[in-house]
């Protein structure tokens, strides 16, 4: 598959549906498709046409994270990695990329099927709704490999802050059910279902005055940033650096090599 088949883009009815197509990677995410997912974003925004975006996925997981093989035509990796590397690569592509989604003034919806672990939260969280499968799992183990959770982080704000400390200290998942409970999900359907429900709540959406969707979508952001949102994600995202510094002193590599544990505890959750 070629770096342009791993993001799809299609325009129905003043929607935009962007899908991540790499399910026999289960969506993992190269820095390629990630700069492609941006510019199909950003494409939809610019689009006077477009009034709701829906952020979707082929296959059975939403994303599997970030791809940790390296793999990808733009995702070569120095020799020597620093820290300041490091640095540069994630806060354009991770918190950069997801802080500029979410303030992106149309609405958005994310459709979450299977696994949604670590990166994976960093494509759904930014988006303005959530609707789940019936089978769909929200996770952030990378407690596993040193690093104190994801850079872009929305745990606390969406799940509150002892279940926050919960998935992280454990590496859980959290079930779309317990999602609904806790906010961070807004619907709960059948799978066979979540492409249709997800469109139908997208087509009321986009029939709403578009000016007035977007003064809404600015008055909830600007209450949460009011509240330290953005400074607070900012400020987390430096701490996730630290564990990556941690990492390079011990390993050498920007992360402890746990990796197979991991994969393990996730597999079983």
């Amino acid at each position: 598959m070629s770096d342009e088949d791993q993001i799809l883009y299609r325009v129905e009815d003043k929607v935009a549906v962007i899908t991540l197509n790499r399910p026999d990677k289960a969506n993992a995410q190269t820095q390629g498709l990630l700069d492609d997912l941006n510019a199909a974003w950003e494409r939809a925004a610019a689009d006077p046409g477009v009034r709701v975006i829906v952020l979707n996925a082929n296959g059975k997981h939403f994303s599997s994270g970030h791809d940790l093989s390296g793999a990808g035509s733009r995702d070569a990796v120095p020799d020597k990695m620093t820290l300041a590397h490091i640095y540069e690569l994630e806060a354009k592509r991770f918190i950069g990329y997801s802080l500029n989604w979410r303030n992106i003034p149309k609405p958005s919806i994310a459709a979450v099927q299977g696994k949604c672990i670590a990166g994976g939260l960093l494509l759904a969280w930014p988006c303005d709704l959530i609707i789940a499968a019936e089978n769909a799992e929200f996770s952030d183990p990378v407690v596993y490999l040193g690093i104190g959770g994801v850079e872009y982080h929305g745990h606390t704000w969406e799940l509150g802050a002892r279940k926050a400390k919960e998935i992280l200290f454990t590496g859980r998942s959290v079930s779309a059910r317990e999602a609904e409970q806790a906010g961070a999900v807004n619907r709960v359907v059948p799978l066979d279902d979540l492409d249709s429900e997800t469109m139908k709540l997208a087509a009321h959406i986009s029939g709403m005055d578009p000016f007035g969707l977007r003064q809404a979508k600015r008055a909830v952001n600007q209450t949460l940033d009011v509240q330290g949102f953005q400074t607070a994600v900012q400020a987390v995202f430096d701490i996730h650096q630290t564990g990556h510094g941690n990492a390079l002193s011990v390993t050498g590599y920007p992360v402890i090599s746990n990796l197979e544990q991991m994969k393990k505890n996730v597999s079983k959750s």
